[in-house]
């Protein structure tokens, strides 16, 4: 998938502010990935999946920044309840994302007042989301 593949863009306010906030304060999960051009370090508040004993990624706006950088470096920082850990990130197929973006869904779909759900209505195609296996 190229960085031609739809991307909800989010807003200024939850880019600037909600955002950072939420990563900054331990609100949510965060994901810290080097960015594929900059080598700058992005962390952004994500809502990782532990599936059939593995965890991943979901890209719920589709293919979003963090998701073209995670792409491009392969490997990540996870921040969870106060547990940090580096992983190996490997993208699933598209033809195989279906059964990790139903689970997504059923999982986070009510996550901040309905976010997730209206983000996965919005691209209704699990193609359009990418999705990293994390590895230890």
């Amino acid at each position: 998938m190229g960085d031609g593949a739809p991307y909800r863009k989010s807003g200024f306010f939850n880019n600037r502010v909600v955002n950072p906030l939420m990563a900054a304060l331990g609100l949510a999960p965060a994901l810290t990935v080097r960015g594929r051009a900059s080598g700058r370090r992005y962390t952004m508040p994500v809502l990782p999946l532990e599936y059939e004993g593995k965890r991943y990624l979901v890209a719920p706006r589709g293919n979003t920044h963090w998701a073209r950088n995670l792409r491009a470096v392969g490997e990540c920082e996870l921040r969870a309840g106060g547990r940090k850990g580096r992983f190996k990130a490997r993208e699933i197929p598209a033809a195989e994302r279906a059964p990790l973006v139903a689970a997504y869904v059923q999982r986070y779909g009510s996550k901040y007042g309905g976010f997730v759900a209206k983000e996965f209505a919005a691209l209704p195609d699990p193609a359009d989301h990418p999705v990293f296996l994390l590895e230890a």
